[in-house]
């Protein structure tokens, strides 16, 4: 007894490649859209895969019926329903074996529709036939609104939701008046599990895509990141070859910004950056791409400018950012230069430093600089809390302990009235009730605890325990609370993917209808067997959806060119470490490199060797360090190292020993912080470590002082 439906298991999860942000990103504001990866065919082959799945799928309700409707052959209205089941397995295996005609008309989306109207017409049929909702395939329905709210977007959902209490309610009203307070209690509930589904999806695709944003977006500037841009411009060359237009790649290489960290500071350099990237999205067209691809270099990609319009935009980026951030400029045509993007960037960044001899390059007066740091306001990133995701599943838990049990309580008060049982019923239910409000109180405190991974499964068993012996005092497993509490299940999949109440669950149920009762046997396999399959079905979606939330929180905190940690991810996690430290009275230290000299070797070689010189630091620090120290890099040429597996005293030596592994290749500055001895804090010991690095730069001629004092906090780390 399966309720699937084409529509429901076909809706395809937002995977990784989907949520790729369509730049560029406007300072203050967050302009996002959803694009793919994937190329034309492949998307089509995606799609047909899923007329397929989604028809084959199909094919299992009737088979299963069929198999129900043989073995209880002498009953009433047999052949007729065997008839319907026959008719489904005709179209479903018709729009199978027409899925690719299906796909190349664009008709999935109608074919799909079809297919819902055709499984709700032959659900309620079937009930009809077979008695009514109490039957074994009465709960069809049900289980069919509560899987397509994990898999349809809302306003489908909300029609087909519809067609399907139609259904339902015409079962209950011609199955006779007995069946009338079974449909109000189910239907209500059911339409709370649905929202509360519904609920939960949307927010984990929220989730999802916010993940996505920091995936691809730089936290400084709000531009593109590396990897996003990447993505970007490899689907703005595929969108130009399909249609036969051209495309420009520009790469923008700030003049003199290494002298401006040093002498203004970090933070004068942060805001320097943050003003180009916003004046370079400024002076060009609102579906332009503007991304920061390196410390200091910046990249756009222009659809459908031809060469002969290419030095007007130049010209315009040069006037506007002349006096405060000057920059060589290059560009490569597509296709007239190149067709890869590796050949474009090549033509490029010959072009930038072309345009850096034939210019003045000088670094800017602080006057300048400071009227960036005021005038550059940087774009909010998305944001994603670390315990978001615990925290909603928490809650959308308790009001489940809230639901189910009020509308058992609600069947007990309303439709009850000469039972037995009835307060005892009443006063269970309220202790349920009490512990599911008790959740939703707690969840932002219980998503922050340890401890919730112990507490939420013995409520869970306690509210669970409670209704299992509520649907005992009322009769066993064909009362009314029992297929309450089946429709909850699926629910507790999606939240917790694996299940672990789905076993216990069902024991419970055929508990009850061995040793309480149950009005036949067929009644206990269909509803069971439908509970568990449209479960399993969202414990699956859970887990790749969980997946997917994981890789890309990963790619989130990721440098994507050295794959060390980048200012986030280094933030997020040095944070976690220092917590521990100062928890256990543990040895911590911050060390900062910064390599000397770094951008001669972008500016004598390119910044292909740049960019290989900087991945082969990160391996090496990487490398030369515990697995339990982190590694990363805060922008250009600057990586941090947290120590928390040596001793306070071994921090020179191993300072010592990561600058003689780096020497092999370049030059490298290395400032230190102690925890406890330089400062209690990360802040505090960037401090000290950032006036350590730049002192010991100057005596050795490496670079400039950056001002007369030290920076007092550590805004540079932070901002």
């Amino acid at each position: 007894m399966l309720p699937l439906c084409s529509c429901a298991v076909i809706q395809s999860h937002p995977t990784v490649s989907m949520l790729v942000t369509h730049g560029p990103v406007r300072c203050g504001e967050v302009r996002r859209a959803v694009t793919t990866t994937s190329s034309p065919g492949d998307k089509s082959r995606q799609r047909l895969r899923s007329v397929r799945a989604g028809a084959a799928l199909t094919m299992l309700t009737p088979l299963c019926t069929l198999v129900y409707v043989a073995t209880t052959w002498s009953a009433g209205n047999r052949p007729a329903m065997a008839m319907i089941c026959v008719s489904m397995l005709v179209l479903a295996a018709v729009a199978l074996a027409g899925a690719q005609a299906i796909e190349r008309a664009g008709r999935r989306a109608t074919v799909q529709m079809a297919g819902l109207v055709v499984n709700i017409a032959g659900f309620t049929a079937l009930a009809l036939l077979d008695g009514g909702l109490k039957s074994a395939v009465g709960a069809y329905l049900p289980f069919l609104v509560i899987m397509l709210a994990v898999g349809m977007p809302l306003r489908p959902f909300l029609a087909v939701a519809g067609l399907a209490v139609a259904g339902y309610w015409t079962v209950a009203i011609i199955g006779g008046p007995a069946q009338m307070s079974y449909a109000v209690i189910h239907t209500i509930h059911t339409g709370i599990i649905a929202t509360l589904c519904l609920r939960y999806s949307a927010a984990m695709v929220s989730l999802q895509r916010r993940l996505s944003d920091l995936s691809r977006i730089d936290p400084l500037t709000g531009c593109l990141n590396r990897r996003g841009f990447e993505e970007r411009l490899a689907n703005e060359l595929a969108e130009a070859e399909r249609t036969g237009d051209s495309a420009v790649l520009l790469l923008v290489d700030l003049d003199g910004f290494k002298e401006i960290n040093d002498r203004y500071g970090h933070q004068a350099g942060d805001d320097l950056l943050v003003w180009t990237g916003r004046t370079i999205d400024e002076q060009l067209r609102t579906h332009d791409a503007v991304g920061r691809v390196g410390g200091d270099e910046f990249a756009a990609v222009l659809s459908g400018i031809e060469p002969d319009g290419v030095p007007v935009v130049l010209e315009r980026l040069h006037a506007a950012l002349d006096g405060v951030a000057s920059a060589g400029i290059g560009y490569a045509c597509y296709p007239a230069e190149a067709t890869s993007p590796e050949a474009l960037k090549e033509i490029a960044d010959r072009r930038v430093y072309r345009d850096k001899v034939d210019h003045n390059r000088q670094v800017p007066a602080e006057a300048a600089v400071a009227g960036a740091r005021g005038d550059g306001a940087r774009r909010q990133s998305a944001k994603v809390s670390r315990h978001e995701r615990r925290r909603r599943a928490i809650t959308e838990t308790g009001r489940l302990g809230i639901s189910t049990p009020g509308m058992g309580l609600l069947y007990v008060l309303l439709f009850a009235g000469g039972h037995p049982n009835r307060w005892l019923m009443a006063t269970l239910l309220t202790v349920a009730v009490t512990l599911g409000v008790t959740t939703v109180a707690a969840a932002a405190r219980l998503s922050r605890s340890s401890a919730a991974a112990m507490i939420m499964p013995i409520v869970g068993a306690l509210q669970f325990t409670i209704c299992t012996v509520v649907v005992c005092l009322d009769g066993g497993a064909s009362s009314t609370p029992a297929l309450g509490m089946l429709t909850t299940l699926p629910l507790i999949a999606l939240i917790s993917p694996r299940a672990v109440l789905l076993p216990f669950a069902a024991s419970a149920f055929v508990a009850i209808a061995v040793f309480v009762g149950v009005s036949s046997t067929w009644y206990a396999i269909g509803h069971l067997t439908s509970a568990l399959v449209v479960s399993l079905v969202c414990a699956s979606r859970g887990r790749v959806a969980a997946e997917q939330r994981r890789k890309l929180r990963e790619l989130s905190r990721v440098d994507a060119l050295t794959q060390c940690l980048n200012r986030r991810g280094f933030m997020e996690r040095s944070t976690a470490e220092l917590a521990h430290a100062h928890r256990h009275r543990r040895d911590l230290s911050l060390l900062i490199l910064d390599l000397d000299r770094f951008k001669e070797v972008n500016d004598s070689e390119g910044h292909a060797a740049g960019d290989e010189l900087l991945c082969w630091v990160g391996a090496t620090l990487r490398e030369r360090l515990h697995p339990h120290d982190v590694v990363g890099r805060l922008g250009g040429d600057e990586f941090v190292v947290l120590l928390s597996s040596h001793s306070a005293g071994e921090t020179d030596d191993v300072a010592g020993d990561l600058e003689a592994a780096l020497a092999e290749r370049i030059g490298v500055s290395v400032g230190a912080g102690v925890l406890g001895r330089h400062g209690t804090d990360l802040e505090g010991l960037y401090a000290h470590a950032d006036a350590e690095l730049y002192r010991r730069k100057l005596a050795r001629g490496r670079g400039r002082s950056r001002r007369p004092a030290a920076p007092a906090d550590g805004n540079a780390l932070v901002a």
